[in-house]
């Protein structure tokens, strides 16, 4: 298997170079390119075809926002994940609506950018912890309180329990150990799961949960 084409795009060229430096350790990201502005990274992705392109949200000329909503209707196949300063779902509604698949704060480890730079190339979504426990925390406070109980309607409780551990970016083996239950059973209820909400993969489960206000931003 090759290894993981990356586009890096921000403005600042100092973390340009240290996240650089950073990947080029790895052996199965390769960084085949950097742009400093919006419009450039487009640019680039149609020349370049890389497996994941890394966006700033705040950049010149093109935001990161739009560059990704460009980049995803002339190359559907590019993942996207976004990168940002603030630790807040202030962006996670655009992000989805544009096609992003995942989110994740400058300020994170090295650890966990690379688990999300290989999480999106597999075809997941990846959400920064703090900011699905926030979601996750809000979605559980509104079925409390009776706002989404109509959210609720057709899935069974062990769904919902598993809807809340897909949320929270649990793998299958980790709910099953949880739960008790084999990683097959996992897979089964997650598969009923999206059919039910009409989610062919976690990118559109979280979009789904968010258009039909079962999240609150």
């Amino acid at each position: 298997m090759g290894k993981i084409k990356v586009l890096l795009a921000d403005d600042h060229q100092i973390f340009r170079e240290g996240i650089r430096l950073l990947l080029e350790k790895t052996s199965d990201i390769e960084v085949v390119g950097e742009a400093d502005n919006g419009k450039e990274a487009v640019a680039k992705t149609g020349q370049l075809l890389p497996d994941v392109v890394l966006m700033d949200i705040t950049m010149p000329e093109l935001n990161g926002l739009e560059a990704t909503r460009q980049i995803k209707e002339a190359h559907p196949q590019v993942k996207v994940l976004i990168l940002t300063m603030h630790e807040t779902d202030q962006y996670l509604a655009e992000m989805l609506e544009v096609g992003a698949s995942g989110y994740v704060v400058k300020t994170t480890s090295s650890r966990d950018l690379l688990a999300a730079i290989r999480a999106v190339h597999q075809g997941d979504v990846y959400l920064y912890p703090s900011i699905a426990r926030m979601l996750v925390g809000d979605y559980l406070q509104r079925v409390k309180s009776g706002e989404e109980k109509t959210s609720y309607d057709g899935l069974t409780p062990r769904e919902r329990e598993i809807l809340r551990y897909i949320a929270e970016d649990r793998q299958n083996r980790e709910i099953a150990q949880m739960l008790g239950i084999s990683v097959r059973t996992v897979q089964t209820h997650r598969t009923n799961l999206m059919e039910k909400l009409g989610a062919h993969d976690r990118t559109q489960l979280v979009k789904y949960a968010i258009q039909k206000g079962i999240i609150k931003l």
